[in-house]
Order: C-alpha cells, then sequence, then structure tokens
C-alpha cells in the first residue's frame, strides 16, 4: 500500500458538485477581480473569525508583509517571533526592512511566552505569534506583554484556520491576523489565496488600497500599494470550503485522535496540545532522534513523509546577514533536527490509517 503524506483530491471530491458549480457561475459571470464574490468571502470569513473586517489578498506572505507595511514597521525595527516557524513568517518581517528577533518554541512547538520579555528592546515594535502546525500559540500571555509594552500584535493564521484558545478563534487577538489559503491548508484553494482580519476600520482600509495598487478610486493612487487581490474565482471556492471546514477539521481531529491513542514506539514523541488549546491538526508532527531512520524504514513501506521544516530561518542562507550561526537557537535546531509529519489528509481512509500506525509501532 503507497500512503502519500499528503493529498488534496479527496477533499474536491467530497464535494465536487458544490465546486464546480461555483466554478462554472463565477466563469459564466463575465466578472473576475474583486467582484461579488471576493466581498461575500470577505463577510463570511470575518464572521467566522470573530473580526469585523476581512481583506482578501493573494497570498499568505503578502498578508504577512502587507500588515507589517500597513502598522508602519520597517527599517530600524524589532518584530518578535519564533525560531521554528516557516520562513514567510520572517520574511513578512524583513521584506519591510525590519529586524527579526528570535524566541524559542515550547513544547507545543509555539513561541515559549516566558522568553519574550527577554528580547524586547527599545526597537520592539510588534511581536509576531505563529500558531504553528495548526495549534493556537498561548495567547492570553503574549497579548498581556503586547499591552505592558505598547507593541503591536499580529498573527500568523496560515495554518490555524478554525483553531481556539479559551474559545477565541486564531485571528481575533491580535491588531491583524494574517492566513494563508494555499491549496494543501485545512481551508484551501485551488491556488494562491490570503486575507487579513481585523478589528481596526482604518487598517482593513489601507490594506483594501494597498492591495489593490494603492488606489481607492480607479486611476486615483493615494500611496504606493500592490498587486496583491484575492480572485472571484478562488473567493467562490473558499466560499463552499468554509461552509465545510468545520466538519473537515472535525475528520483530521478523529484522525489523530485515533494516531494518538494507537502510536506506541519510544523511538518518538507524539504532539501534545496544550490544556486551553485547540489545535486544527494541519499537520500531524511527530518528533524523534532517529528520525534519519526513521524515515527511510517508512520509504521501504511506501508511506510518505515530511518535514516541517529541516532548516530554520535564522540558519537559511538567506538570513545569513543576521550572523545567527548554528548554536544560537539550540532549541529551535534541535527540533528542526526531529520534526517529521506522517500521512494526514481528509478522506484519509481506515486502512490507510491503520497501515500507518501498524509500520510505525513496528519501527
Amino acid at each position: 500500500m503507497r500512503i502519500m503524506p499528503n493529498r488534496m483530491d479527496r477533499g474536491f471530491y467530497k464535494y465536487q458538485k458544490e465546486f464546480e458549480d461555483k466554478a462554472l457561475k463565477v466563469l459564466r459571470s463575465g466578472w473576475y477581480v474583486l467582484g461579488e464574490e471576493v466581498d461575500c468571502f470577505e463577510k463570511e470569513f470575518a464572521s467566522f473569525v470573530g473580526t469585523d473586517y476581512c481583506v482578501g489578498l493573494a497570498s499568505g506572505l503578502d498578508a504577512l508583509w502587507i500588515a507589517f507595511r500597513v502598522l508602519g514597521i520597517g527599517t530600524g525595527d524589532e518584530v518578535i517571533v519564533q525560531g521554528n516557524t516557516y520562513i514567510a513568517s520572517v520574511m513578512g518581517i524583513t521584506i519591510n526592512g525590519a529586524t527579526p528577533v528570535f524566541v524559542e518554541p515550547d513544547e507545543y512547538n509555539n513561541i515559549d511566552v516566558l522568553e519574550i520579555e527577554k528580547k524586547i528592546t527599545g526597537r520592539t515594535k510588534a511581536i509576531l505569534a505563529v500558531h504553528l502546525y495548526g495549534q493556537a500559540s498561548n495567547m492570553e500571555p503574549i497579548v498581556e506583554i503586547a499591552k505592558k509594552y505598547n507593541l503591536k500584535l499580529v498573527e500568523d493564521c496560515a495554518q490555524s484556520h478554525g483553531a481556539c484558545f479559551r474559545e477565541k478563534m486564531t485571528g481575533s487577538f491580535g491588531d491583524i491576523g494574517c492566513f494563508s489559503f494555499y491549496p494543501s491548508k485545512n481551508m484551501g484553494a485551488f491556488g494562491d489565496g490570503g486575507a487579513i482580519v481585523t478589528n481596526d476600520e482604518n487598517l482593513a482600509q489601507q490594506v483594501r488600497i494597498f492591495r489593490n495598487y494603492g488606489s481607492e478610486k480607479r486611476y486615483y493612487n493615494k500611496v504606493v500599494g500592490t498587486n496583491s487581490r484575492l480572485d472571484e474565482l478562488q473567493a467562490g471556492l473558499l466560499r463552499v470550503r468554509l461552509k465545510h471546514l468545520e466538519e473537515l477539521n472535525q475528520e483530521r481531529e478523529k484522525i489523530c485522535g485515533i494516531y494518538i491513542k494507537q502510536i506506541e514506539n519510544e523511538a518518538l514523541e507524539l504532539p501534545k496540545v496544550r490544556e486551553g488549546a485547540t489545535t486544527v491538526w494541519h499537520q500531524f508532527v511527530i518528533h524523534s532522534k532517529r528520525r534519519e531512520e526513521l524515515i527511510k524504514y517508512l520509504n521501504e513501506k511506501e508511506i510518505g513523509t515530511i518535514i516541517h521544516y529541516p532548516i530554520p530561518p535564522h540558519l537559511s542562507e538567506a538570513y545569513g546577514y543576521l550572523g545567527l550561526g548554528k548554536g544560537s537557537l539550540p532549541i529551535t535546531e534541535k527540533y528542526a533536527d526531529e520534526v517529521l509529519s506522517i500521512p494526514l489528509y481528509n478522506g484519509m481512509t481506515a486502512e490507510e490509517q491503520e497501515y500507518v500506525i501498524e509500520k510505525i509501532n513496528r519501527f
């Protein structure tokens, strides 16, 4: 039996008619950019997250860098972020000329809130809280720290569509929440897409202007903006996915609950979920000191895996200029050497999951 680490076709086939009907409706409408579908999606997604406003954008990375741009964070400013995130989180900071200040992760793979205050300086202007692998970060103390030091708070919710902390949804805690709708996400589009959510009407309006060449009215440009618009087709398809997101997340929770109950192998450590937090299980990430052996073994059994992420941003060639060599973030680097995502996707059959569990337990 060959099992892929992730597959998106089954999520399509489950709601095939709805997706195809929506696609045909948009194609036949003759309106493909910033129309009814985007407007409706923005209202529906804001309501889902629990914010007043949502602005659709072309990608999750655009959401991040535009967020810091409209917050006025740039050259000379510092932004605190966890060290073990995907590099796009950091790019959102550095595209604007600001400097990332890395904090080690906790046992839940999210930022260690006990380490944040130690990194605050007179140049610190914001905290970027990343809800990694789908689990909500420990948001209450992060919000308190941001208020105490008068810092902006941005949330990277690229992997946490529907996750909550103390029953409040990710994306609704900070000044701005940033989402990605890349196809592999829990709420994935059929191409690139992203969004910003906020309760600040002025920020929302700035983002709307900025995403459309800096234009509030056609050919009247208020600022030097960019072209980052969620298109009508993706917005329409995302509206279909959003209707089913709770069901899709519950399916992943069921799959991961079985993994946690039935995987028993001392060669690996299963993921933990913080009290008060929920996870939407974007990935099922184990830790193993014998990772390379495990990958080789699973490959032989035709079980695919992915490492999220093998090179932490501070050790990437792209950020060599920061001068943070190996050993500067030992926990982050340890995690990068241990983490492994095992197969997880909507539509995964019981037979497929049983096969994965059996082979892992025999390792």
